[in-house]
C-alpha cells in the first residue's frame, strides 16, 4: 500500500527542508532523501555566507526576504543561525566595478588593507564593501527546519531515492527506497538530480547543469582576525574567510559535472594556497579538509520555482546554482503559497500581498511560469 499526502518533497537539501518547514502543519507531506542523512550533498558544503550584493537582481531580491525570515526566527532560537561578517570585493577598477551593486559600496584601497591586513597592497587596486552581508550557521538553521517540519507533521523519510514516478488520474505515484507514495504535488527538489527526477517521471527537462565549486580549510602561520570580512576576487577566481584560527578558501572554480558525489580534482587547492601565498600574508602551509559540491543552475542564472505547465502536479524547486542557503526562506515562502492556493503554471503572483509576492514579482520578470 502507498501512503498518501498532498505534497511530496523529493530532495533533503536546503530547499526541500525550507519548503517543508514552511508547509508543516498546512497540509500532510512526506520528503523523501536518497541519502541515509539529510543535506548530504551541496547542502553540506556550503560556504556558509549570505550576501545580498551577490548573484543577480532576482537572487539579491531573494537574498534579502531570506535575511530577513532567518532574522525573525534568530529571536526565538537558542543559538543564532546569523552574525555580521561583511564582504569585500577586490580587484582592479572595471572588473570591480562591473560586480558591485546596490548593496556594496567602493571603498578606497587603503580602507581594504585596514579590513583585511593580510592582503599584499600591490595585489589589487580597487575594492567593494557589503556590509549587509551575514555569517551562516548552516547546521542550525537546517536542523531548525527540519524540527520546524517534523513538529507540524512532515514525514521524513532518509535512505530511499526514487526509482519509480508517474502520473496516475488527478495525483501521482512515486516509488522511494522500499516505499509507495501517493500526492496531488511532487515538489522536485533534487538538486544536481532535478533533471534526472523529471526525466523518470515523464517529464520534459530544463537542461538545469551542476557545476564544480571546491573549497578547503587550510593551516595558516597568520590566522586572518575573527572580524575580517569574506574576500573575494572580482575575477571570480578565488575567496577567503576566516574560520576559527584556521582559513577558508575556494578557487571559485564553474567547471560543468555530472550529478554526483563529487570531490576535489587533484591539484586545484594546491594551485590555490601558491596564488594566496603570493597575494596575502596568510602563510598557508596545511590543508585541513578540502571538499566540492555542486552549484545547479539554469542557463539564465535565475531559480526554477512553480509548477510544470505541462505536468500538473509537478512543481520545480531547483537551480538556486550557488545561491541555495541565501535564496532559502524566500524561495520557500513562496513555493509554499503557490502549492497551498493550488495555483497553475500560468497563473500571476497575486499583487500587493506581502513580502512573498514582492519576491514573486522579481521572479516574474525573469521566470514566472515553467516554460510559458
Amino acid at each position: 500500500m502507498s501512503a498518501t499526502y498532498d505534497v511530496v518533497i523529493v530532495g533533503g537539501g536546503i530547499a526541500g527542508l525550507s519548503l517543508a518547514s514552511a508547509l508543516a502543519g498546512k497540509c500532510s507531506v512526506a520528503l523523501v532523501e536518497a541519502e541515509q542523512t539529510l543535506a548530504y550533498h551541496t547542502s553540506a558544503r556550503s560556504a556558509r555566507q549570505l550576501i545580498p550584493s551577490y548573484g543577480p537582481p532576482v537572487v539579491q531580491e531573494l537574498t534579502v526576504r531570506t535575511l530577513d525570515v532567518i532574522a525573525a526566527g534568530d529571536a526565538e532560537r537558542p543559538e543564532p543561525v546569523l552574525t555580521p561578517r561583511s564582504f569585500l570585493l577586490v580587484g582592479d577598477d572595471a572588473a570591480v566595478r562591473s560586480q558591485a551593486s546596490g548593496h556594496m559600496r567602493r571603498i578606497t584601497h587603503a580602507e581594504a588593507i585596514d579590513l583585511c591586513p593580510a592582503l599584499v597592497p600591490e595585489s589589487f587596486s580597487a575594492a567593494g564593501l557589503d556590509t549587509g552581508s551575514f555569517a551562516c550557521n548552516a547546521p542550525v538553521l537546517l536542523e531548525d527546519h527540519r524540527r520546524r517540519a517534523e513538529a507540524g507533521g512532515v514525514d521524513i523519510i532518509t535512505g530511499a531515492k526514487v526509482h519509480s514516478a508517474q502520473r496516475l488520474g488527478t495525483g501521482w505515484e512515486l516509488g522511494a527506497g522500499q516505499e509507495g507514495f501517493q500526492a496531488a504535488v511532487v515538489v522536485n527538489a533534487a538538486g544536481a538530480w532535478a533533471d534526472e527526477l523529471a526525466v523518470l517521471s515523464g517529464v520534459e527537462k530544463l537542461g538545469l547543469q551542476p557545476y564544480r565549486r571546491t573549497a578547503a580549510i587550510v593551516d595558516v602561520d597568520r590566522p586572518l582576525p575573527a572580524d575580517c570580512p569574506m574576500v573575494a576576487a572580482a575575477d571570480d577566481t578565488f575567496y577567503f574567510r576566516p574560520d576559527g584560527g584556521q582559513v577558508l578558501i575556494s578557487p571559485s572554480e564553474h567547471v560543468p559535472s555530472g550529478p554526483e558525489d563529487a570531490r576535489p580534482y587533484p591539484g586545484d587547492i594546491e594551485r590555490l594556497i601558491a596564488r594566496l601565498n603570493a597575494i596575502t600574508t596568510l602563510g598557508i602551509h596545511g590543508i585541513s579538509k578540502a571538499w566540492t559540491g555542486l552549484r545547479t543552475e539554469a542557463a539564465d542564472g535565475v531559480p526554477v520555482v512553480g509548477f510544470d505547465a505541462e505536468a500538473p502536479g509537478f512543481f520545480w524547486l531547483a537551480g538556486q546554482g550557488g545561491y541555495g542557503f541565501q535564496t532559502s526562506s524566500g524561495l520557500a515562502e513562496l513555493a509554499a503559497g503557490l502549492i497551498l492556493a493550488g495555483q497553475g503554471a500560468a497563473a500571476s503572483p497575486p499583487a500587493g500581498a506581502g513580502p512573498a509576492s514582492r519576491t514573486a514579482e522579481a521572479l516574474a520578470a525573469t521566470r514566472w511560469s515553467i516554460r510559458r
